[in-house]
């Protein structure tokens, strides 16, 4: 697996770049927003961003354990990888990492912001929803092209919670190295990795 997993990372570093600039304009173009107003942002992104990782992560278990057809994937253990497939390393990737690059940089208004726990009713419900569309309609595409690009920006602005101040060219060139490694290694391991640990080799 090792190599086709370095294979996938290799491939989705440009993307992932690309996503990472994206975030660095938005900051740039925001940099007067308030905290208040980029932690309800971030409380859009995050859980959308929970919900199509949980379509991609759902849907490559059920490519590969369920392909023409055949249902041998029991729903409790497609509810196990699509929740912490989805929540746990969306939390890692738009929380955690974020945080740390908050710290580093020292910033005024950092938090940890789990989004699971923080809203609850929310994030927890939208996994559940991914995981019932992948069920019924599994696809990977779509879904983890929105995932990368919602997970870049929802990073972006967990960060834009914490600054509070105006941000120096080492801030901003921190943030676009957090931002590549929070989505790049995170999201790969959510959509392709994480749910092909569980599938068993057919004869």
């Amino acid at each position: 697996m090792w190599p086709q997993i370095i294979k996938e990372l290799k491939e989705h570093a440009p993307f992932t770049i690309f996503g990472a600039i994206t975030g660095i304009i938005i900051i740039v173009i925001s940099s007067e927003m308030s905290s208040e107003l980029s932690g309800k942002i971030f409380y859009i992104l995050h859980p959308l961003h929970v919900t199509f990782s949980a379509i991609a992560t759902a849907s490559m278990y059920e490519f590969y354990q369920c392909k023409g057809g055949n249902r041998e994937c029991k729903i409790l253990r497609l509810l196990f990888i699509g929740y912490i497939g989805s929540v746990g390393i969306a939390t890692l990737s738009d929380s955690i990492i974020p945080y740390i690059a908050e710290t580093m940089l020292d910033m005024p208004n950092r938090g940890i912001h789990i989004g699971f726990i923080e809203k609850w009713w929310l994030v927890n419900p939208m996994a559940l929803i991914g995981i019932a569309i992948a069920y019924y309609r599994p696809t990977t595409k779509i879904p983890h092209t929105a995932h990368v690009l919602l997970s870049t920006w929802a990073s972006l602005f967990h960060i834009m919670m914490a600054k509070g101040i105006s941000l120096s060219h080492y801030d901003i060139a921190t943030i676009f190295v957090f931002l590549f490694l929070a989505v790049w290694i995170p999201c790969c391991t959510s959509d392709i990795v994480f749910p092909l640990l569980f599938v068993k080799e057919k004869k």
